[in-house]
């Protein structure tokens, strides 16, 4: 339902070139929900001429586009749609071609308030754009052409500079984009404009552009490293770690594909490997580590004993664990903090098995999301582990993919998570009676490609579904789609 004021501000929209002539005559206590009618129904005349106006200090994207009490749409989990973000853009270069001396000849009194333009938090889902819509990789490219262009307005004008703006976005940078991003983070240094990164994605970077990047952001303002497809190795690693731990604020660091093989360990490798344990000492604030496809074998102790906080989420997927790098988790300070735990591809099925026991146990208080995928868990070790696995009062999310489990297995799942009231979302694997043929044990990647019975498969959904409702429970998504599922962000938990 929404409510009569919404109701009002999308009438008042109508006609745009009325509504922006009205804009000097409304409260600016109105502003917030112009802004995001304007931005929903793409008015985007109206949306570039909000932001030119701005009456307040800070426009942030997180509270204007979320859920509220005059429309329950929260827009912040929608993909942008490339109009509305286009117009936002505009509005602001034409703020910033506003010089402050002019401002008291223009008919708003209150223009020149606005100092910080939050655009995080847009989604980025990874999904296939429609061309109505901006991606991720869309929104820097623009952001970074507005800077660009801004700097180099401002060397051939004189007279009183505009009042700087701080633009706070996430960055999403790649081979193709290093150089223009670049461009953009260097110009903004002496623009009014000033690019403020929050999060920055790197894919696929060379080492020494990495490094470059992070040398022009600000210390005071990233909360996130994600370095994804780099193959960094452990020389690799040793040479940015520096440079990132400068970041005195950051929460999470998300490194992929750091290889260094524990079981025959060179010497360069081994002082590769303690001057990274070294740095990673250096940070204060760090609550999220992804270490994902990383060969941590024997060695989680050494990386997680460094670090001055527990942490709060934790993702080792792929990592070819044992049981000692369990059972040392179990025990540490940080299980009975963390959030999330993802130990995908991580064989849990033998030896292992009972320190991860122990792992569960000892997060049981805290831990909403779990992820499991690929883990080689058959229905007798899901079974020795549901008595723990319940005990997770707090658990939303958990994901069993990929592993070789059966229908009696998956049911007796089903019953015994009903008394875990925060369940929401149970990833499952298709059932092993669902295939044909398949050999003992099923390795994951035939479980991954082996067809199977749809007729058998729809059954088995049925009776699914059947449980859940006889059980009170059929809010709880029971589904085999990992990819329509975004994975929870730590700092969304």
């Amino acid at each position: 339902m929404h409510t009569l004021v919404f109701l009002s501000m999308r009438q008042v929209l109508q006609c745009q070139s009325a509504a922006c002539q009205a804009l000097p005559l409304l409260p600016r206590e109105l502003f917030p929900l112009l802004f995001k009618v304007a931005f929903m129904d793409k008015k985007t005349v109206v949306l570039r001429e909000l932001v030119h106006t701005w009456p307040f200090p800070l426009l942030s994207f997180q509270q204007l586009l979320q859920e509220c009490a005059h429309c329950s749409r929260a827009l912040l989990q929608e993909r942008p749609s490339t109009e509305s973000m286009q117009a936002v853009i505009l509005g602001l270069t034409a703020r910033l071609h506003t010089p402050e001396g002019e401002a008291g000849t223009q008919p708003f009194c209150r223009k020149h308030a606005l100092r910080v333009l939050d655009m995080t938090g847009l989604l980025d889902d990874g999904v296939e754009q429609d061309p109505g819509t901006m991606s991720m990789w869309d929104c820097t490219a623009a952001v970074a052409r507005t800077c660009i262009a801004q700097q180099q307005g401002r060397s051939s004008e004189h007279g009183p500079a505009p009042v700087p703006v701080e633009v706070r976005v996430d960055l999403r940078v790649n081979r193709a984009s290093y150089a223009f991003l670049r461009e953009a983070l260097r110009s903004s240094l002496g623009s009014p404009l000033r690019l403020c990164c929050r999060d920055l994605r790197a894919e696929d970077l060379p080492m020494r552009n990495t490094v470059a990047l992070l040398q022009l952001l600000d210390a005071g303002c990233l909360r996130r490293v994600d370095l994804r497809f780099n193959n960094l190795g452990l020389r690799g690693l040793s040479v940015i770690i520096p440079h990132v731990a400068r970041f005195q604020h950051l929460a999470s660091l998300r490194l992929h594909y750091v290889h260094g093989d524990s079981r025959q360990p060179s010497v360069d490798g081994e002082d590769n490997f303690r001057y990274f344990l070294a740095q990673m000492g250096r940070f204060t604030c760090l609550r999220e580590l992804s270490m994902g496809s990383s060969l941590l074998s024997g060695r989680l102790d050494q990386l997680l004993s460094t670090l001055q906080s527990p942490l709060e989420s934790l993702e080792l997927a792929f990592c070819a664990l044992m049981p000692e790098d369990l059972q040392f988790l179990a025990r540490s300070s940080h299980a009975a903090h963390l959030k999330k735990l993802d130990l995908s591809g991580n064989d849990l099925s033998g030896s292992q098995l009972t320190p991860f026991q122990g792992l569960l146990q000892a997060a049981r208080v805290t831990l909403l999301h779990l992820e499991l995928t690929e883990c080689q868990l058959a229905d007798a070790q899901l079974l020795a582990t549901l008595p723990t696995l319940t005990q997770c009062a707090s658990l939303r999310y958990l994901g069993l993919y990929g592993n070789p489990l059966s229908i009696a297995g998956l049911k007796e799942l089903l019953r015994d998570s009903v008394v875990q009231a925060e369940l929401r979302t149970v990833v499952h694997p298709f059932p092993v009676d669902c295939y044909e043929g398949l050999p003992w044990p099923p390795p994951a990647s035939v479980l991954l490609e082996a067809s199977i019975n749809e007729e058998k498969f729809a059954r088995v959904e049925a009776e699914l579904h059947q449980l859940l409702l006889a059980s009170g429970r059929a809010h709880v998504l029971w589904t085999t789609d990992i990819y329509g599922r975004l994975a929870a962000d730590y700092f969304s938990l």
